[in-house]
């Protein structure tokens, strides 16, 4: 692993997750880094193909590309369901940008998406008067994940939908490297009721300090809530073999033919199904510990320029945030989609599975924050 740039590992880690709004615990971007966004067009098309893992592991990997380009160097990131927004210092722009033009290219290769990819120097970003400030929450001893505000990747995700900073597309045939992306656990079937997808941000002209407010009550009342609560189990996701996503995984896979790289994942997915059915320790992997942090590594709240959340709550809750953002959006303070299902997925990025540090995207099972989203967008139409 190389070195990580010294800004992103200077950023002190907070913990506790209600202290997201305070403004402390972000630092400004360099000038001279970059933002890169990436989104599936119209994935709400894809949802109702029922296409939705697919746009997921889309999103997923483009964490998994630029994190394995950067030859596992640390650096921001956020997983946005159908897409991801990242940050890099001037030494890794090219291998970013490689990156991601090889994931459109297979993206539209291996799972008949298309996706979009920038990058927007910040340069440009506070020549309009935004920012992009980034913190890094800890959910466990063994992660971390970046958090953004500022309103710099939001508009940086806007001028990509325009066109507007775009990275051209790989030749045919280009593949990332995606190696430790997967999906081999099945979807987590809601125990308490609803897996809730929820999306707040600021109105325009909306007073920063009613945000704060309204965002910090609303983590607090789901952190104090006996009806809410992380939507992975605490035994970890259910299993079985084959997995239903083997297949993204065998696309995912460099060298050979598809059916060959299918074969070998079909393998590997077995000897890892009978590890864990029987918890067996092999070469120093524990079952039991791997799945106690694949648990708390779980990345199912976050900040980017606006809360997002999957909870695993009652629909009693889920009709009292409901009330709350509705009565926040009449002030003048917040928009938000909601999206209620039945389970939510997982999908892993997992290097080293002897090491602590793997991470397992959270999202809805039948669209998650990407149908949220169209329910903000028609609230800021």
């Amino acid at each position: 692993m190389g070195d990580s740039d010294p800004f992103y590992g200077s950023i002190a880690v907070f913990r506790g997750f209600g202290s997201l709004m305070e403004p402390s615990l972000y630092a400004a971007l360099p000038d001279d880094w970059t933002i890169g966004v990436a989104d599936i067009v119209d994935s709400t098309a894809a949802i109702a193909q029922q296409r939705y893992k697919a746009v997921n592991i889309a999103g997923a990997a483009v964490i998994a590309a630029v994190k394995n380009a950067l030859c596992g160097r640390d650096f921001p990131f956020v997983f946005g369901g159908d897409g991801a927004s990242f940050a890099v210092p001037p030494r890794d722009v090219d291998a970013a940008r490689a990156a991601l033009a090889a994931t459109a290219t297979w993206v539209d290769a291996e799972l008949q998406l298309t996706m979009r990819v920038a990058l927007v120097p910040m340069s440009e970003i506070r020549a309009r008067g935004l920012d992009v400030r980034v913190a890094r929450f800890a959910p466990s001893d063994n992660v971390s994940y970046a958090m953004f505000t500022g309103g710099g990747v939001g508009w940086a995700e806007a001028a990509m939908k325009r066109g507007e900073f775009a990275v051209p597309v790989a030749p045919p045939g280009t593949a990332p490297d995606l190696s430790g992306l997967s999906c081999r656990f099945e979807e987590m079937a809601s125990v308490r009721g609803v897996i809730l997808s929820v999306l707040v941000v600021p109105m325009p002209d909306a007073d920063p300090a009613a945000f704060r407010a309204l965002i910090e009550q609303l983590i607090l009342q789901v952190e104090r809530s006996p009806d809410a609560g992380r939507p992975v189990p605490a035994r970890g996701p259910p299993t079985r073999w084959p997995p239903r996503g083997f297949d993204f995984e065998a696309r995912a896979a460099r060298g050979g033919s598809l059916w060959a790289r299918r074969a070998a994942v079909l393998t590997q997915t077995l000897a890892a199904y009978l590890i864990m059915r029987f918890g067996l320790s092999v070469g120093g992997f524990v079952p039991s510990t791997y799945l106690r942090q694949l648990v708390e590594n779980s990345d199912f709240r976050k900040y980017d320029d606006g809360l997002r959340m999957i909870l695993d709550c009652t629909e009693e809750l889920a009709d009292a945030l409901e009330r709350r953002l509705s009565a926040a959006a009449a002030e003048g303070v917040a928009s938000y989609g909601l999206s209620r299902q039945d389970a939510a997925m997982m999908t892993c990025f997992t290097p080293s599975a002897l090491q602590g540090d793997h991470v397992h995207f959270i999202d809805g099972a039948r669209g998650g924050y990407a149908s949220a989203a169209v329910g903000l967008k028609a609230m800021q139409a």
